[in-house]
């Protein structure tokens, strides 16, 4: 996997994990029939479409059973910034997912390169 590969997976998760920020909070914001005009569900839907074109760039040059499990990313990217941006309080054990999460994209990523 080159650097490029890697940039693209990276800022696809990153993508669709501010993407969910911004789609929770454009939910949260909105009010009455036209709540589903709230610009922040505009630009999540936009950050969702420029990760999946990275996701597409990258499932084009890899295989597929080494891009899948970064998917998983976006899962701890979400938790993280649910924390510093909307202030929810994960458990220690989410916490400790997250990083059996990253531990295993970490090994994959390895794998990925012999």
């Amino acid at each position: 996997m080159r650097a490029l590969d890697w940039m693209a997976l990276l800022t696809s998760a990153s993508c669709a994990a501010f993407g969910q920020i911004l789609l929770k909070l454009g939910a949260q914001g909105g009010r009455g029939a036209f709540g589903l005009l709230d610009k922040r569900l505009f630009f999540g839907l936009a950050l969702y479409a420029i990760g999946m074109a990275l996701w597409i760039f990258a499932l084009r040059r890899l295989p597929l059973s080494a891009v899948y499990p970064f998917t998983t990313l976006t899962l701890v990217l979400v938790g993280v910034m649910s924390f510093l941006v909307l202030g929810e309080r994960p458990s220690g054990l989410a916490m400790c997912g997250w990083a059996i999460i990253v531990g295993g994209v970490g090994l994959v990523w390895l794998g990925s390169r012999l």
